[in-house]
C-alpha cells in the first residue's frame, strides 16, 4: 500500500509492505532502475549510495532494541530521493514511520511550522536522517548507561549477572560497530561534495549529520575499548578471588596434614605407649592444639595470610 504526502514543493511516498504492483507502478512512474527494485525485493543489503540523472537510491542501516529491549538488531531504511519526492520503502525503522504519521498530522491541521521540513526533498531527506540520528544517539547514551552499571557491579559478588551482562553488551557494541564503520563512507560523499542533491546551501545540514554519525561512531568504539578493559578487570578479580579461595583451603589442609597424621596413629587398634595412661587423651588434644597455633604463627611470619 503506496501512502502519499503532497506538499507545494515535493510529495514523500511512503510504502511499508511493498507488492508486486507496488514494485511495478515505481518501475512505470519513475523509471528506476530494476537493480534497485531488486534490492528493494531483498534483505540484507550493503550500506549504499547509487546516483543516477535523475535520482538517488540510498540504503542505510540503523540501530534498534529487540522487543525484549535486550539485544541491538539493525533496521534498513531504503529511501528513492528525487528532486519533487522522496520515496521510503519496505520494512523501514519504525521512527521514518512515526515521522510520516507526525507530518501528515500536521498537514491535516495545517501546521505552520511544517514549511520548513519539507521545503524541498532535500531538507525532507535531511529531516528523515536528523530523526533516525537522534533515536540512535539515544539507544547508544542507554548502551553508555548499561557500560557504567558493569563498571560499578563488577566489584560485587554477583558474578552470574556481571558476566551476562558483559556479554550481552559486549555482542551489542559489536553490533554497532559492525553497523556503523561501513556506512560512515556513505555519509562521507554528502559532507565531501561527493552527492551533490538539489539545493544549493546544504553543505551545513549534510555536515551536521556527518558530526552526529562521526560522534556516536566514536562513542561506541570509547564504549568498545571501555568494555574489554572491564572484561579484563572481571576475569582478574575472578581469578584473584579463585587464588584466595585455593589459598585458604591450601591453609586448611596444610593444618589438618599432621592432625590426621596424629589421630591416625593413636587411632590404631595396638598398643602404643602411654595409652593406657590418663592423661594420654589430654597430651595428645593439647599437642593438636600446639600443632595448630604453631602453624598459625608461621603463616603470619611467612605474610602468608
Amino acid at each position: 500500500m503506496i501512502e502519499t504526502i503532497n506538499f507545494e514543493n515535493v510529495k514523500w511516498l511512503h510504502i511499508l509492505n511493498p507488492s508486486e504492483e507496488d514494485f511495478s507502478f515505481l518501475l512505470k512512474e519513475y523509471e528506476f532502475h530494476p537493480l534497485d527494485i531488486e534490492d528493494c525485493r531483498s534483505v540484507n543489503q550493503r550500506p549504499k549510495i547509487d546516483e543516477y540523472d535523475d535520482y538517488y537510491f540510498l540504503v542505510l542501516h540503523f540501530p534498534f532494541f529487540d522487543k525484549a529491549g535486550k539485544f541491538v538488531r539493525i533496521k534498513e531504511v531504503k529511501i528513492f530521493w528525487g528532486k519533487d519526492y522522496i520515496i521510503t520503502i519496505g520494512r523501514s525503522h519504525w521512527v521514518v514511520q512515526n515521522l510520516f504519521n507526525d507530518i501528515q498530522k500536521k498537514k491535516q491541521e495545517n501546521s505552520e511550522d511544517l514549511s520548513e521540513i519539507v521545503a524541498s526533498s532535500d531538507i525532507l531527506l535531511y529531516h528523515i536522517l536528523d530523526r533516525l540520528m537522534v533515536e540512535t544517539y539515544t539507544l547508544i547514551l542507554r548502551v553508555q548507561s548499561e557500560v557504567d552499571t558493569i563498571n560499578f557491579e563488577i566489584f560485587t559478588k554477583k558474578a552470574d549477572k556481571v558476566i551476562e551482562k558483559l556479554s550481552v553488551t559486549r555482542k551489542n557494541i559489536i553490533s554497532l560497530n559492525t553497523t556503523f564503520k561501513p556506512q560512515i563512507r556513505v555519509f562521507h560523499q554528502f559532507e565531501s561534495g561527493g552527492i551533490k542533491g538539489y539545493e544549493e546551501d546544504m553543505e551545513e545540514y549534510w555536515g551536521n549529520i556527518l558530526d552526529q554519525y562521526q560522534k556516536m561512531l566514536d562513542m561506541v568504539e570509547d564504549y568498545g575499548e571501555l568494555i574489554e578493559g572491564l572484561s579484563k578487570t572481571f576475569d582478574s578479580l575472578q581469578t584473584n578471588m579463585t587464588n584466595e579461595i585455593m589459598k585458604t583451603l591450601t591453609f586448611i589442609s596444610t593444618i589438618m596434614l599432621p592432625l590426621t597424621l596424629i589421630t591416625g596413629i593413636y587411632g590404631m587398634n595396638v598398643s602404643l605407649p602411654y595409652m593406657e595412661k590418663e592423661w594420654a587423651f589430654g597430651a595428645i588434644v593439647v599437642l593438636m592444639v600446639a600443632v595448630v597455633i604453631g602453624f598459625f604463627f608461621y603463616f603470619k611470619k611467612k605474610k602468608w595470610m
